[in-house]
């Protein structure tokens, strides 16, 4: 992979970026298509988030991926926002076009798409959503168009409020929880947090009460011990992978105009996981 002046560089802003799988799935589809991009993960540590979205115009970046804990302090940094980002208020991709930064969520298509992809659907389901930050504002932003009701649960209650409040009068069917003791009653659990990362992590929810007719899925792209525990309550389990991919092929589509190689992609996710 050959790098020159004329390459464009493309990348994610987050904190930590070291385990992210992003960059051998995009420079996997960029060599394949022979489209002159490179794309490199940037640990962006919180008090230098301005500094580092200053230095996508100013060295010229193709644009960037925003990962946790950025995609909503973000958008205070942008020149314009996509109608859907601002609605969803945090953004996971930014566009640079010459010299205009523009912000755009791609998570919510990219994790109904992965449902999509293994016959999942949420038409008329109720469902709960473990977190309250960027990643399930985006979701809770596209799950309430389908779903019966949306149940929010952040230990931060006045994160899930927050959330609960901006999409309330757009939906009407998301609420929040004060506990969340009665998970039998959820036809699909996710878990929007960062629990699981590290095997020493809490479970984000008691999986003692899961039934095996539940869908639990967990937004971190490996077998979690979340997910482990649902597995043998005999649940249909679903990893980040599927969101991860879609999210990227959306993204790669914002910066470069051109229709990604997906199964390239998807390969290089599996074979790097």
């Amino acid at each position: 992979m050959k790098i020159s002046g004329k390459t464009k560089i493309t990348g994610l802003f987050g904190y930590p970026v070291e385990h992210s799988l992003s960059p051998a799935m995009h420079n996997a589809a960029f060599e394949v298509i022979g489209l002159d991009y490179r794309y490199v993960a940037f640990p962006v540590h919180p008090n230098f988030l301005k500094e580092a979205v200053g230095a996508i115009r100013a060295l010229n970046l193709a644009g960037v991926n925003v990962t946790i804990p950025h995609k909503e302090k973000v958008i205070t940094f942008l020149d314009e926002i996509d109608k859907e980002a601002s609605i969803i208020g945090a953004v996971n991709t930014i566009v640079n076009s010459e010299g205009v930064l523009k912000g755009y969520n791609t998570d919510g298509r990219g994790f109904m798409q992965s449902l999509f992809e293994c016959g999942i659907s949420v038409e008329g389901k109720d469902v709960l959503i473990v977190g309250a930050g960027g990643a399930s504002r985006a979701l809770s932003y596209y799950l309430c168009k389908e779903a019966k009701k949306v149940y929010l649960y952040d230990i931060e209650k006045n994160k899930a409020s927050k959330l609960v409040e901006d999409f309330d009068n757009i939906f009407g069917n998301i609420f929040t929880l004060e506990n969340i003791s009665n998970i039998d009653k959820f036809n699909i659990l996710i878990n929007a947090t960062p629990l699981g990362l590290r095997e020493e992590d809490p479970l984000p929810l008691d999986t003692t009460m899961l039934r095996q007719d539940q869908i639990v899925c967990d937004l971190i792209y490996k077998n979690t011990p979340l997910l482990k525990e649902a597995a043998k309550k005999g649940c249909l389990i679903l990893n980040g992978l599927g969101m991860l991919l879609w999210q990227g092929v959306f993204a790669f589509e914002l910066w470069t105009g051109v229709t990604p190689p997906v199964d390239i992609m998807r390969d290089a996710l599996y074979k790097n996981v």
